[in-house]
């Protein structure tokens, strides 16, 4: 077993050898190589007479440090040596090939180099920010590069970032269309109107196929259109006053819709209770049209499914014209945290 010193200088041993006058029992000082005598603890020290090994407290005493006595006398010329050891303790250091752990804190005063991937088990509080490559990548194990930042600061995510309950609001984009062309209608599942928000944030555009038509925002409950006298709105138009409307699907204009390039409806609206089962979900819009004379109208509507519909649980809606298929269009659907 290899012993750890506390004076790494003269080695894990130190020997010193005398050589005996007559009579001699006391042995200290320089011996015949000028090493003067110490040790650190007795029960670390053998003792020779002649290569004899002495027995401690029968043939000699060693209580000082500097001085063994012996019980009888040596004989001139005897040689008497002594081994001393120094008191040592398990080595508490990481192997710099092997590599290990630290049990307790560790502290850097100058630059952390890590050629490997660090994995930090805790938290990593960094209170002097974090600096990484140009173009480099953060993420989970799962997904490496949920973010990229490039060299310009620019921070790009692979997945719409989502905020906690009860932490800072937002609205999380869902679905995004920038521009689709001859579609029957807008047609937004449960994939994304679902259990996970109460209220949601939809902004879009629309122009028809056909001249002079109606839009409608019609709801969705287990994955159909809702049909019969379950909806039920207010329009509002900011020209003129109330018009009160009802039927089977919300209107998101006034006049009729035109068809020409920069005619259309524009919209924006929010959802909300859309899985109570004790408040019906409700709607409340803003749009700007424009009808067959290009002329346009703002207005609000207030919709959504009439009280006595109250436990319907929206899963979606679509947004169609009244006659024909919708020409172009664009939608953004936002949950709101």
């Amino acid at each position: 077993m290899a012993y750890i010193g506390t004076s790494p200088s003269n080695g894990v041993r130190r020997r010193f050898v005398y050589e005996a006058t007559a009579s001699q029992t006391s042995f200290s000082g320089s011996d015949e190589n000028g090493v003067t005598l110490t040790y650190v603890d007795s029960l670390y020290l053998d003792v020779f007479q002649n290569g004899i090994k002495l027995k401690a407290g029968d043939d000699y005493t060693a209580t000082t440090g500097t001085t063994v006595v012996l019980a009888v006398g040596a004989s001139a010329d005897d040689v008497v040596e002594m081994v001393a050891f120094d008191v040592f303790s398990v080595n508490d250091s990481v192997s710099a090939k092997d590599g290990g752990s630290f049990a307790g804190n560790v502290g850097m005063g100058g630059t952390l180099a890590v050629t490997g991937v660090p994995t930090f088990t805790g938290r990593s509080v960094h209170s002097g920010g974090i600096t990484i490559a140009n173009a480099g990548q953060i993420g989970s194990v799962g997904d490496a590069d949920a973010m990229a930042i490039s060299s310009s600061g620019v921070v790009t995510f692979s997945q719409a970032p989502v905020f906690s309950a009860g932490g800072a609001g937002g609205l999380q984009l869902l679905f995004s269309q920038a521009t689709a062309v001859n579609a029957a209608s807008i047609d937004i599942d449960d994939t994304y109107i679902n259990s996970t928000y109460d209220s949601y944030y939809v902004v879009g555009n629309m122009r028809p196929v056909d001249d002079a038509i109606q839009c409608y925002l019609k709801l969705k409950s287990s994955g159909s259109i809702v049909t019969g006298s379950k909806h039920g709105y207010d329009l509002t138009n900011l020209g003129d006053g109330i018009a009160l409307d009802a039927g089977d699907f919300i209107k998101l204009n006034r006049s009729t819709v035109g068809n020409a390039i920069g005619e259309g409806v524009q919209f924006n609206f929010f959802m909300h209770n859309v899985n109570s089962t004790i408040y019906p979900c409700h709607i409340s819009a803003f749009w700007r049209q424009a009808y067959t004379s290009g002329v346009p109208e703002g207005g609000i509507t207030s919709g959504g499914f009439i009280s006595t519909e109250y436990a319907l649980v929206c899963n979606g809606f679509n947004i169609s014209a009244s006659a024909g298929d919708i020409d172009t269009h664009s939608i953004k659907v936002y949950g709101v945290v």
